[in-house]
């Protein structure tokens, strides 16, 4: 495969894969997605590879899915998202060598859960970490719910996901959402140190106890059919969509409204049924009579 949308390189026995749509933070669309997937397995064809690294081009990770390809979405078509998410997290998880995301700038909705794959996560202090799908509209179901509590306890995690709270670098490292923080002008030379470190050491170790780690965190694949399943219902509906267009049109979104539909929608349901208006004509009418 040719790569429109990652740059890719070996160097050092290393696979280094950008994510090159800098134009919009590195935001990622299902070409993107069907690159990183295609970049990560080529490592196999190369035993002396000894690690991937994951990063962004221009200055940040990744903002997350790309909103002019998220909008397209609806339930019918949305396996075509939902599955290629799952295929990049897989191959990460699955790979025999290290995933190392190597974070600065933003780092946020499905890329903060493109990070959440990778087996360790090197960050530039100053970079964002963050899930904003509450204030766009979308569902963080494919990572960020099934990991985010494993690291930092479900409290936190309930507070990145309902109040979309933003980490620095810094703090990121210090609660264990990444392994350690560094500023950012010496990033990339830590990150080349801890590949330098894993090629010092047994890849066959490495791999075996890659599997033993992922073991508890494997039982949590039903979670992500699950939560794919979820998303599917997202994709595609008026909340989700408002959501969407108000941060492309640089306003608030008005969510309020779809629960003041839901009420009067109630409303109606409840008077339906204190007036008996739940049952047919004919048998309304028998039962007056």
């Amino acid at each position: 495969m040719s790569y429109a949308e990652i740059v890719f390189e070996v160097r050092d026995d290393a696979a280094w894969i950008g994510i090159n749509r800098p134009e919009v933070r590195n935001a990622f669309r299902e070409q993107t997605l069907d690159e990183i997937a295609d970049a990560l397995n080529s490592t196999r064809t190369d035993p002396t590879i000894v690690a991937a690294v994951v990063y962004g081009v221009g200055g940040h990770f990744s903002a997350g899915g790309d909103f002019h390809a998220m909008m397209k979405l609806n339930k019918a078509n949305s396996y075509m998202w939902n599955d290629r998410m799952q295929k990049v997290a897989m191959t990460c998880r699955n790979l025999p060598i290290p995933v190392i995301a190597m974070v600065e700038g933003a780092c946020v909705g499905g890329g903060h859960e493109l990070m959440l794959w990778c087996d360790l996560v090197i960050a530039a202090e100053d970079s964002i970490f963050g899930q904003t799908g509450a204030r766009v509209g979308a569902c963080p179901t494919v990572g960020a719910t099934q990991y985010i509590g494993k690291l930092i306890g479900e409290r936190r995690a309930k507070e990145m996901i309902f109040l979309c709270k933003r980490y620095s670098g810094a703090e990121a490292a210090r609660i264990g959402l990444a392994n350690e923080s560094v500023p950012a002008g010496e990033l990339l030379g830590r990150v080349e140190e801890v590949v330098a470190q894993i090629k010092g050491y047994s890849s066959q170790t490495i791999r075996s106890t890659k599997v033993s780690l992922n073991y508890d965190s494997d039982a949590l694949y039903p979670s992500w059919q699950h939560g794919m399943e979820l998303l599917a219902n997202i994709w595609g509906t008026e909340e989700s969509l408002e959501g969407m267009n108000a941060f492309l049109e640089k306003r608030p979104a008005d969510f309020h409204q779809f629960r003041e539909r839901n009420r009067a929608a109630l409303d109606k349901y409840m008077d339906d049924f204190h007036e008996g208006r739940n049952q047919s004509r004919s048998s309304r009418q028998a039962r007056q009579d």
